[in-house]
């Protein structure tokens, strides 16, 4: 898997998800847990993942929706 994505913010996450979704693009996020170890403040960045051969297309949806990579 590839990271796609890297942001703070859980709506761009959800809203990334959705849109991945929607091109039949599979997604995981990772560090969801992190939450834990920071006392839910959102300092630590979560990162969408996808297939390293849906990678392209999916920098495609984000660039095409004006969502921020992140990285």
């Amino acid at each position: 898997m590839k990271e796609l994505l890297r942001s703070t913010d859980p709506t761009i996450l959800a809203f990334a998800s959705a849109l991945l979704e929607g091109e039949d693009i599979d997604c995981f996020q990772m560090d969801v847990n992190m939450s834990i170890l920071e006392g839910g403040i959102g300092i630590f960045p979560r990162r969408l993942m996808v297939r390293a051969d849906d990678l392209t297309r999916a920098e495609r949806v984000m660039r095409d929706n004006e969502i921020p990579l992140g990285r």
